[in-house]
């Protein structure tokens, strides 16, 4: 894999739920079922699971870091009157907020200095359950899941004219792990996981690391998050809309980087792209609305 910057165009792209069709896969094969051992929800395991697929899968918060949406999903968990009902107790989650207000890079070596340093409970458990999330993945998720239609065939137009790097919250080894056994790596210049920060700063590295200039530089995300990244470094952004991914990457290949490299690319047609993408997820979940 080539890790120069040589290009005059930069393309990041996000890997799970954009790329990959893992998204629905690791999230509610793995993380539930870790979720509800290692923060004993079995009492709650139906709202548990309906709550961490809302936050993580079907709503404005989709794809934001582990922890962040570990934090974001018992929050609106044990807001419930289901849950109040059964008398759980919600942990108190002071130790883990403080950890992620002043880390930066939000992944388990990271977590793993702060557990040896503090011996905290709450933030050994949290260590627990996010190891126990990426065993899972390994066993379940494995090497059998390629990428959507027509990303292969957008990564070989990419790059003709731009150096691609991958922008995710995923961690590190199971990107790279991911990317190599579809064989799809070749086509990448860097690799960017939860590791390095979040996407903006990932993103702010790539830039930094070439000649990039204005309207020079793309997002392609299937999360708001990703949107947001995007527009803190000033990039456009192409969004895979989620539940219609393989129309999106169809698209994208048929038109969007052809618009990229034209620079017809900002303006109406992002914009259009930006109000459809938007209409997708909602930021209520649907507990609320029903009350």
């Amino acid at each position: 894999m080539d890790n120069k910057f040589s290009k005059s165009f930069l393309i990041g792209i996000d890997s799970d739920g954009c790329a990959f069709d893992t998204m629905e896969l690791k999230h509610k094969e793995c993380f539930v079922p870790a979720t509800i051992k290692h923060w004993n929800l079995q009492a709650v395991s139906k709202y548990a699971r309906e709550t961490f697929e809302f936050v993580n899968l079907y709503s404005k918060t989709r794809g934001i870091n582990r922890f962040p949406a570990l934090m974001e999903t018992l929050r609106l968990l044990f807001e419930r009157p289901e849950v109040k009902a059964r008398g759980l107790v919600k942990p108190d989650l002071t130790p883990l907020a403080d950890w992620i207000s002043r880390e930066t890079k939000l992944g388990n070596p990271a977590l793993i200095k702060e557990e040896q340093r503090e011996h905290n409970p709450l933030i050994k458990q949290t260590l627990e359950w996010s190891l126990a999330i990426n065993e899972a993945v390994d066993a379940i998720v494995g090497e059998g899941v390629p990428p959507f239609p027509f990303v292969r065939e957008s990564l070989q137009k990419m790059q003709s004219q731009a150096d691609v790097t991958v922008v995710s919250a995923t961690p590190q080894d199971a990107l790279v792990r991911e990317w190599k056994n579809q064989n799809i790596d070749q086509y990448v210049a860097e690799i960017y996981g939860q590791e390095a920060g979040t996407k903006k700063e990932a993103l702010e590295k790539a830039i930094k690391s070439g000649n990039f200039t204005t309207n020079h530089v793309l997002m392609v995300g299937d999360a708001p998050g990703d949107l947001k990244a995007a527009q803190a470094v000033n990039a456009l952004f192409f969004p895979i809309n989620p539940g219609a991914e393989n129309e999106s990457w169809k698209q994208l290949y048929n038109e969007g980087i052809d618009k990229f490299f034209n620079k017809t690319f900002a303006g109406e047609y992002q914009n259009q792209l930006i109000e459809k993408f938007n209409s997708y997820l909602p930021t209520t979940p649907a507990w609320e609305k029903n009350k």
